[in-house]
């Protein structure tokens, strides 16, 4: 049986926004299709064996909780960056997206350093961005919608060495001018979408344990599962956000 090691990283302390949602959706649709899922948490003060890891997750979390995981991972800032080169998965959401950056630029002006793992910083502003997003996201051909919810005050803006996760169609996206959402570097993604972002994705979903299993150079036939309730959650959100888009996705259906 095909296995795969799914590290969830301070899940007590990066939980905002429904988080968790996202770990059970990995856990629950890789069991379902056959697949044997070792579940790691990891505390805080742990060692992390990224050797070990398929897929990796992180959830947002307050100011508190976010410097806490900077100063965690800074500790190991090197392995990671060699596994996320070596082809490792990583989801991160929210605040953990903006640590992966460059830097973050508070209201006060005061600089707090990133890991430095994706080609990008965030600034800031002085109006949080929420709502409804929906974005068309490139990741397949034909693109297709990604629904969720946003919430964060920063302004995140790409360097040449990322692509945006997908183009913001309703909402605000990284920074609410430039329509980009999210960065995808080789198979690490970052989010801004949570509520949480997987259960109403599952075709993101399906991608990223696909993904971390051609990592370890696993063949593994994915089932074809029941997933009306999620196709119905998802085509539910984009209704929501106007008959515009709900045109756009039902020419993609």
């Amino acid at each position: 049986m095909a296995r795969i090691n799914i590290y969830h990283l301070y899940p007590e302390h990066l939980n905002l926004n429904g988080d968790r949602g996202n770990i059970l959706a990995l856990c629950e649709r890789a069991r379902w299709h056959g697949l044997a899922v070792n579940l790691v948490p990891v505390q805080p003060g742990e060692t992390i064996d990224f050797g070990a890891c398929d897929l990796l997750f992180m959830g947002g979390g307050g100011d508190a909780e976010q410097n806490m995981a900077a100063a965690e991972l800074k500790k190991r800032r090197r392995d990671m960056q060699q596994a996320i080169e070596a082809g490792m998965v990583i989801l991160a959401t929210g605040g953990s997206y903006q640590l992966f950056g460059h830097y973050y630029t508070t209201l006060r002006g005061e600089r707090m350093p990133g890991l430095e793992l994706m080609d990008l910083y965030t600034e800031a502003g002085g109006k949080r961005l929420t709502g409804n997003i929906v974005v068309s996201c490139g990741l397949w051909d034909p693109p297709r919608t990604l629904v969720g919810f946003e919430n964060h005050a920063g302004r995140t803006c790409l360097g040449k060495g990322v692509q945006p996760l997908g183009r913001v169609l309703h909402g605000h996206g990284n920074n609410g001018s430039d329509k980009t959402e999210g960065a995808v570097y080789r198979h690490a993604i970052g989010s801004y979408m949570h509520g949480p972002l997987l259960p109403k994705n599952p075709w993101l979903t399906d991608y990223l344990l696909a993904k971390a299993l051609a990592y370890r150079g696993q063949t593994f036939t994915f089932k074809e599962l029941d997933q009306s309730f999620e196709e119905q959650a998802h085509q539910t959100a984009v209704r929501l956000a106007g008959s515009r888009l709900h045109r756009w996705h039902a020419r993609r259906a």
